[in-house]
């Protein structure tokens, strides 16, 4: 039978609390996180792109993988701290599959940029005599341009993919902002083939990745087993151990937010995993798990 169908024009984001006693001292609070993901991220790229001697393919990664991460966190966390400051929390149904692109992408260019650089470590610490010559310009290069295009391809089909739903049930987002799964939920259509892609476009991203990162850290516990000199055992496991520890974090969350079906979520739990992907790790990883214990990065402030 034909039923008379509100399709939904505009959202409303219900954030992270609606506890009115914790609204400004969230705000302070992640007002100072994103000054210290803005001043570290953009701090980076600036003095890799200033110093000639962080001109190398490990600070080319890095200095992207900042520029991502600033691009990511920018899209979601003004809107979060707008949210806890006014009553109108709307966002209409173009500007919520923006802030969904937009962010879909750059998340998923840095999980490919966390593969070219285990790569990149890997050639550094198996065969250090034609590091040069395996890791050239052009080659960094074409990493850095096929992460960008991967995550703009899978941004488009998990944003084209939601929003090709229909929206005639509730617009409240349980969430503070428009991640896929609290978007999807809201749909009125029949979404199991939705959720089916997003499980599996995610898992071969993710899994495909993880096994790079496999791979390459293999051959390097290899090599560093291999190794005679206490200085340079303790100078590989320093060097890895920022890109594992960086890649730990962001894997073990984003598997815990997109590899479920929408039954098993619960949003309350999401938004809390989606605040370390989404603020914490920006502003905790590059500038602190990498750079602040470099020697180089160091020397070159």
């Amino acid at each position: 039978m034909m039923e008379n169908k509100t399709e939904v024009t505009q959202f409303i984001l219900l954030g992270l609390t609606n506890d009115s006693e914790l609204q400004v001292p969230l705000f302070i609070m992640f007002f100072f996180i994103y000054i210290i993901t803005l001043v570290g991220n953009l701090g980076i790229i600036v003095l890799t792109f200033w110093d000639s001697c962080l001109h190398n393919p490990m600070y080319f990664f890095l200095s992207n993988l900042c520029l991502v991460d600033f691009c990511y966190s920018s899209a979601v966390t003004p809107i979060i701290m707008a949210g806890f400051l006014i009553e109108d929390k709307v966002i209409s149904h173009n500007a919520c599959a923006a802030q969904m692109y937009i962010f879909v992408a750059f998340a998923t260019v840095e999980n490919y940029l966390l593969a070219s650089m285990a790569y990149d470590r890997c050639a550094a610490m198996c065969k250090p005599l034609h590091y040069t010559t395996t890791m050239t310009t052009s080659v960094c290069a074409r990493l850095a341009i096929g992460s960008y295009l991967c995550g703009f391809l899978n941004a488009s089909i998990h944003t084209g993919d939601t929003f090709s739903l229909s929206f005639c049930k509730s617009n409240e987002v349980h969430h503070f902002f428009c991640d896929i799964p609290a978007v999807m939920v809201l749909s009125c259509s029949d979404r199991r083939v939705s959720e089916l892609v997003l499980v599996y476009v995610v898992s071969f991203n993710i899994f495909i990745i993880l096994l790079v990162i496999l791979i390459s850290y293999i051959f390097i516990f290899v090599t560093i087993l291999k190794m005679h000199s206490a200085s340079g055992y303790q100078k590989a496991l320093i060097t890895c151990a920022s890109h594992f520890i960086a890649a730990a974090i962001f894997y073990g969350t984003i598997i815990f937010m997109y590899l479920q079906l929408s039954s098993s979520h619960s949003m309350d739990t999401d938004k809390m995993a989606s605040v370390f992907y989404t603020m914490v790790i920006p502003t905790m990883l590059n500038p602190l798990v990498y750079s602040l214990r470099n020697k180089e990065v160091k020397s070159a402030l």
